[in-house]
């Protein structure tokens, strides 16, 4: 990626933010090896280069070497002065405003994030621990609203996707929005991107004015997976793990699009929650669908599912081809059941805390080379824990692909060994070399897609 346009500039905060201690203010300052500091520079410089057209943090990092950004205390707040900053995400010298909500947005939850984890009352040793956690900082975001009935439909899918994709869950989008649902992504492109652009069309024909458009990410993908601009809310949790358990905890029902390996990941954790035998009875509506060309995928995605995890896990999802109307229909209709579920049981509608999430799914995994090649992948594990095991294998996959971290490790040590037995191994080959072969592993042009793994078993 070659290095483009910076400015210098100063940015306060549009709307409120709650004032940063001085403990705090040093602490992200802190530009030589402070944790901290090059946590959030990295978020922030993700945000600014919105709308860059690559999937390699490696590249995104080095193009602005020079970046910084510099935590300033006033009277009045925080401000932010921005050095070497991507040129394009000012008009005239002034920020755009959705940039600079997402870029205070990232301050917010960076520095919550470290205070809770300082806090004595955080307990990460068990389930609930955790889960609370995760709560906290979906509030301190504002992201919980309570009383607003269930309408919030996450959308999965890859951020590399054909032309005829892209505007099939555009399509969708616009369906939901006539139906006045909120939509949740990852935040980037792509997947993450049509159907919040389709809503938001559906929303102004509706004259509905208080849509939602929530985008979820975390630190080692964000540079990656940019937050499109039409994200208004933005919420940075701290791993993969944290993330994904947010989605399904302030989720009411989820759609999913063609993807990659990150599309994979997020579905094997669904399934593997959903087959957890304390959610029998809960209902989690979950469809695929896709245009008419991407049939062949979703086909082989089911049929991969069928030879690992079985039967039972087919039977957690739907499967809708080339007609997104029906889609929006089934998902408003499956939201009246969500609804009427947790008024029955007293759940809250603006957090999912009735879903049973075993630690196993909850523990942030590092896919390191000693990590990836410990996972034995077969049949006899119950098919809930096979699901998380396969998660945590597609996990390293996408590391190697597109996050920093996992592509450096990838070139000091060459690429993961994932093991397993046959039966398991072979279904896995023929849907990664599908996902090779049509170019959902990476963005398509530049150099030719490496594969960061290799199967054995």
């Amino acid at each position: 990626m070659d290095s483009r346009p910076v400015i210098n500039a100063s940015v306060s905060p549009k709307g409120s933010l709650e004032t940063l201690s001085q403990r705090e203010v040093q602490q992200l300052s802190e530009t030589g090896s402070g944790s901290l500091y090059t946590l959030f520079r990295q978020c922030a410089l993700a945000i600014l280069n919105t709308g860059a057209r690559t999937d390699n943090a490696k590249t995104i990092l080095e193009a602005y070497e020079d970046f910084e950004v510099r935590i300033h205390q006033q009277d009045r707040g925080v401000r932010l002065e921005l050095l070497n900053a991507p040129a394009d995400a000012f008009v005239d010298g002034e920020m755009i405003a959705s940039t600079r909500e997402m870029l205070f947005s990232a301050l917010r939850d960076i520095v919550y994030t470290q205070s809770e984890l300082d806090s004595l009352r955080i307990d990460l040793s068990t389930s609930q621990g955790i889960t609370d956690y995760l709560f906290h900082l979906l509030r301190n975001a504002r992201t919980l609203r309570p009383g607003v009935e269930p309408k919030m439909v996450v959308c999965w899918g890859g951020h590399s996707i054909s032309l005829d994709e892209y505007k099939y869950t555009k399509k969708v989008g616009h369906e939901l929005g006539l139906r006045r649902l909120d939509i949740c992504t990852g935040c980037g492109p792509g997947v993450m991107k049509g159907p919040m652009k389709g809503a938001t069309i559906a929303h102004a024909k509706q004259r509905h004015v208080s849509g939602r458009y929530l985008g979820l990410t975390e630190p080692g993908i964000i540079a990656a997976e940019t937050p499109n601009p039409i994200v208004n809310e933005l919420v940075i949790l701290p791993d993969i793990e944290k993330r994904l358990e947010a989605f399904v905890r302030v989720g009411h029902g989820i759609i999913i699009f063609p993807g990659g390996a990150g599309t994979a990941e997020e579905f094997l954790y669904l399934l593997g929650i959903l087959m957890h035998p304390d959610n029998r009875e809960l209902p989690f509506p979950v469809i695929l669908t896709g245009p008419r060309s991407a049939a062949p995928y979703l086909e082989q995605l089911h049929a991969f599912v069928g030879a690992t995890l079985g039967e039972k896990a087919q039977r957690h999802y739907r499967i809708i081809i080339e007609d997104a109307a029906e889609v929006a229909r089934q998902m408003a209709q499956a939201l009246k059941e969500v609804k009427q579920f947790r008024r029955e049981r007293n759940d809250a509608f603006h957090f999912n805390w009735l879903l049973r999430i075993e630690e196993g799914f909850q523990r942030p995994f590092d896919p390191t080379h000693a990590n990836i090649a410990s996972l034995q992948l077969s049949r006899e594990l119950p098919p809930h824990q096979l699901a998380a095991d396969l998660r945590r294998a597609f996990s390293g996959i996408v590391a190697g692909n597109v996050k920093d971290k996992g592509i450096r490790l990838i070139e000091q040590y060459g690429p993961y060994e994932i093991h397993g037995e046959p039966t398991v191994m072979r279904p896995l080959d023929e849907l990664l070399q599908a996902f090779v072969e049509q170019h959902r592993m990476k963005l398509p042009g530049g150099t030719p897609y490496v594969p960061c793994y290799r199967l054995v078993g």
